[in-house]
Formats: structure tokens, C-alpha cells, sequence
């Protein structure tokens, strides 16, 4: 069976979070292991799965799994748990990604998130990422503007 067709949950494939265009451009095969493909199936689970079926809006992740040469080119740590398949970065078409952020933290189990890049003025400026580590999530919230991290807070119940 190909790439494409391998489901890790209902909506997500595998290809989906291991695409990536730099990869592909520089010539990085970023593939995982069977122990990296089994984190990304518990993240799909427990964080894709749900957002999808909430906001019942299909989407596909701009970043899942990055092998260590993918994460080195485009300059994120080698401490990053994309590497392990444990984290993923993605926006909701149609959805502010500070409401996606604050649904998240109000409804989902995780380990970090991140809302990178938001801008106020534009609702659908930047990113969000999140992780998920089975056992031991630590419900870390932050918000990123590529200099510094601040904490997020719970400032409404979103929809």
C-alpha cells in the first residue's frame, strides 16, 4: 500500500503528515518509523480528529513529522517533538487561529501549544501547534511571535 492511501485516523493520512515542500525541493526523504507512525496516529486521534469533528471543516496539516535533516534545513530545534512525530501544526479554514487555540485548551488534552505568529489584526494570521505525549501532557500554553514566548491564557469560551 502507497504513502497516500495509509490512514491513520478517519480524516488523516499518513502522507499528510510527512509531506513537505522543502523536503521534496532539497531532496530529504522524510519517512518515519513504525514507532514515529504510531505517535502520529495518537495524534491524529486526540487532537486532529477531534478539531476536525468540532468545526466539522476539512484541513490538511501544513507540518506533522520532520526527520531530523527536515527539522535542521528549516531551522526548528533538534528538541522539537515533530521529530518524534508527536506534534503537528495546522489552521481550520474559516476559524480565527486564536479561537482554534482557545478551543483546544478548553476542551483537549495536550502537551504544548503553541499559537505562532497570530497578529491581532488578522484572526487568521499564523499557526497553531500542538503536541500530544500519551501519559504525560502537560497542558503547556504559549503564544510565539518569533522572538518571544508568552503564556496563553483562557480568555473566553470559543465555539
Amino acid at each position: 500500500m502507497g504513502i497516500s492511501k495509509v490512514r491513520l485516523s478517519d480524516h488523516f493520512t499518513l502522507r499528510e503528515l510527512t509531506k513537505s515542500q522543502i523536503a521534496e525541493r532539497k531532496d530529504i526523504l522524510n519517512t518515519c518509523s513504525d514507532i514515529e507512525k504510531s505517535y502520529l496516529q495518537v495524534i491524529c486521534n486526540e487532537i486532529l480528529e477531534p478539531v476536525r469533528n468540532h468545526y466539522g471543516v476539512p484541513f490538511s496539516p501544513s507540518s506533522g513529522y520532520r526527520c531530523l535533516a527536515l527539522n535542521r534545513e528549516i531551522g526548528s530545534a533538534d528538541t522539537s517533538q515533530h521529530i518524534l512525530g508527536q506534534a503537528v501544526d495546522f489552521e481550520v479554514p474559516g476559524v480565527s487561529n486564536m479561537d482554534l487555540a482557545q478551543w483546544i485548551m478548553a476542551n483537549l488534552e495536550y502537551d504544548q501549544l503553541l499559537l505562532e505568529f497570530y497578529r491581532e489584526e488578522d484572526p487568521h494570521s499564523g499557526w497553531v501547534h500542538c503536541s500530544y505525549v500519551e501519559n504525560r501532557n502537560r497542558k503547556k500554553a504559549l503564544r510565539f511571535d518569533g522572538k518571544v514566548f508568552q503564556s496563553l491564557t483562557l480568555s473566553f469560551q470559543p465555539s
